[in-house]
């Protein structure tokens, strides 16, 4: 088994021009020059939980602009630090339906300690060039059509990315994307927006490939510097590992990059398959540059989440969670296996057993992956589909409240082909990332993002640690400095358990969490473990604290519902149940010390109202009966994991 990535034999991927890299699999010709290492000056005991935003679209993006987005990745970064940005007025009418002249101040309800702008690479910031009536792209014919709001034209707009040189419009694209100078509008938003130690920007783009109508195999990718190379696009290849290729260009040039799949929910069971892009299985090669260049995936998002389904997942009582179960080629029910992460958890175990090496080896991460550029992940700041909004001054009222609702019976959007987009119902309040970094700084945030020390939540504030290691001492929780020694003789999640000790039993787990400041109590913390048996693998999920004093009821194994204190009159809930805060050590008592298994905790909140409740309560409407009127919020950590000695 190789040790290290493949390495690119040419010089930098450019817009303009693609050289043709060597296959995945080849031997690497000459070393990578090494990338400095991030070397703290504080132990890792002094790390905290920054939350944060790494998938978020402005008006450069092409989608986002035809959807009636006007705000600048500028404003995006600073309503994103908590600064009061002035909405424009064009933009209100068309997402939120809200009429007049004069642009609405909004202002996040809680700042974000970091945020990458992730606009569409694909011609980045072509469309928005008919904000310029004086551009040559607003003079074309085709810039006419899309001006003109189109739907039609938008779709061909989307088609040219897959199409490339074969489209009739990439000539114009390709000129006003020129034009925009796109990469260099990126870049100095992120650095003018950077304030080290109180506000984290990071250099980033999409890579949109989108193989099939509606099939998503997007990727975020993310810099550490305040600069890059210019973005490699989905007209120049769909394949993610085309796109590998191009990151290990760039850390060839000395900067680190990396890349985060996303909305594996719509990915129609190619996110992790067990084949690579060219049909055959995944061999080595493959699965030690995926291991490295994709060390994180995107759990949740506005389009669902992506941890499981009641289908994947049958025991789990709680895997039907914000399930966006169609994808947009017509409302047709997308193919579950391969597209959700815990069944990618347990398929790279299955794949390391094979070949020696685990190519889903990810921590988790949430986001927004709102088009508005206003990053909100509170329920009330919602309305569905692509905006976030401040709901003093931008909530949805009248018709448009109506229509977020599903209550006109036109509001998913039909396509020039007659296909129905999604239900606008199933579209999910945004997630967060968090981490565990020593400060605010893009060398320790990102050193985190690397090391896999992040857990998800989604769109509150939860906190959650999670540590395993051979030789805790009975009741090291209730030690002041419990954290320290939890480092110094044990992982965190995002790591590997080291070898066990000859005679050892199982390993113990440390885990804590803490409620949103200003959010729900929560309910409990669990662990779900995935682990390889035979030729295929199985899963468990096992309750470690539970609020108010309950047991798992030893017939069933599961606990009582901790109980709902929402007023589905008025919205409102109290904090009356659940716990401020909950920990424990936990020994796994079915661990085999002969079998490879994964560990990830999940923390859910008591009930709370879904956006869709808040907003039909605000304009004095009926609560949708289709979705659930109240959510349990929740945490994922990012796993630990547990491989025996070879014999």
């Amino acid at each position: 088994m190789r040790s290290r990535m493949l390495l690119l034999t040419t010089a930098l991927v450019t817009l303009g021009s693609w050289a043709v890299f060597g296959a995945v699999g080849a031997a690497p010709e000459s070393p990578t020059p090494p990338i400095a290492v991030y070397a703290p000056a504080a132990p890792p005991e002094t790390r905290k939980a920054y939350f944060g935003e790494l998938h978020l679209h402005t008006t450069m993006s092409f989608d986002a602009w035809t959807f009636g987005t006007k705000v600048t990745p500028d404003q995006a970064y600073k309503f994103a630090r908590g600064e009061t940005v002035m909405v424009p007025a064009v933009q209100l009418a068309k997402e939120q339906g809200i009429a007049g002249t004069a642009d609405v101040p909004a202002r996040r309800a809680w700042p974000l300690d970091f945020t990458a702008v992730t606009d569409h690479s694909e011609y980045l910031g072509a469309v928005a060039q008919l904000d310029n009536p004086n551009s040559s792209f607003s003079k074309s014919a085709f810039g006419q059509e899309l001006k003109a709001g189109g739907r039609a034209a938008f779709f061909r707009a989307a088609a040219a990315i897959v199409e490339g040189e074969n489209s009739a419009v990439t000539p114009d694209l390709k000129a006003a994307a020129a034009a925009a100078d796109g990469w260099n509008v990126e870049m100095k938003a992120a650095n003018a927006n950077y304030i080290p130690g109180k506000f984290t920007t990071f250099v980033a783009y999409e890579w949109t490939a989108t193989p099939g109508d509606g099939i998503h195999m997007h990727r975020n990718v993310i810099f550490n510097a305040d600069h890059a190379p210019p973005p490699f696009t989905a007209v120049q290849s769909n394949k993610p590992e085309d796109l590998w290729k191009y990151l290990e260009a760039v850390r060839r040039q000395g900067i680190d990059v990396l890349a985060i799949p996303h909305n594996s929910n719509f990915s129609d069971g190619r996110d992790f398959d067990w084949n690579m892009s060219d049909g055959k299985p995944i061999n080595a090669g493959y699965a030690v540059e995926r291991a490295l260049n994709e060390p994180l995936v995107e759990i949740s998002q506005t389009k669902g989440s992506s941890d499981t389904t009641p289908d994947l997942s049958p025991n789990d009582e709680f895997a039907n969670f914000e399930r966006m179960d169609h994808i947009y080629r017509g409302e047709t029910a997308a193919v579950q296996h391969g597209s959700y992460v815990r069944e990618a958890f347990g398929r790279g175990l299955v794949i390391q057993a094979r070949i020696g090496t685990n190519p889903f080896k990810m921590g988790v991460v949430g986001a927004s992956d709102i088009h508005n550029g206003l990053s909100v992940s509170d329920e009330n700041g919602y309305a569905g589909g692509i905006s976030g909004l401040d709901p003093k001054t931008m909530l949805p009222t009248g018709a448009a409240a109506r229509t977020a609702l599903d209550m006109t019976g036109d509001s998913k959007t039909v396509r020039p082909n007659g296909a129905r987009e999604n239900d606008p119902l199933q579209f999910s309040g945004a997630a967060i990332t968090g981490v565990w970094a020593e400060e605010n700084t893009r060398n320790s945030i990102f050193a985190a993002l690397k090391r896999k020390e992040t857990f998800a939540t989604s769109g509150t504030r939860i906190r959650v640690r999670m540590f395993a290691g051979w030789g805790y001492g009975p009741a090291l929780l209730q030690k002041a400095d419990w954290v320290a020694e939890a480092y110094r003789t044990g992982v965190p999640m995002g790591g590997d358990l080291p070898a066990r000790p000859r005679g050892g039993g199982a390993p113990t787990f440390l885990l804590q969490a803490s409620k949103d400041p200003d959010g729900a109590n929560l309910d409990r913390i669990q662990i779900i473990k995935v682990w390889l048996d035979g030729t295929g693998y199985k899963e468990k999920v096992f309750d470690v604290a539970l609020s108010g004093g309950r047991q798992d009821d030893l017939r069933t194994g599961r606990a009582p519902k901790v109980g709902d204190t929402v007023d589905l009159a008025t919205g409102a809930y109290a904090n009356s149940i659940g716990a401020v805060a909950l920990g424990g050590e936990w020994r796994d008592p079915e661990f085999n010390p002969s079998t490879t298994a994964i560990y990830y905790a999940r923390v859910l909140e008591i009930p709370t109202p879904r956006w869709s409740t808040l907003l039909a309560l605000r304009n004095h409407l009926p609560i949708p009966a289709r979705v659930a009127a109240t959510i349990q919020e929740r945490a994922w950590t990012s796993p630990i994991w547990f491989t025996p000695p070879k014999s």
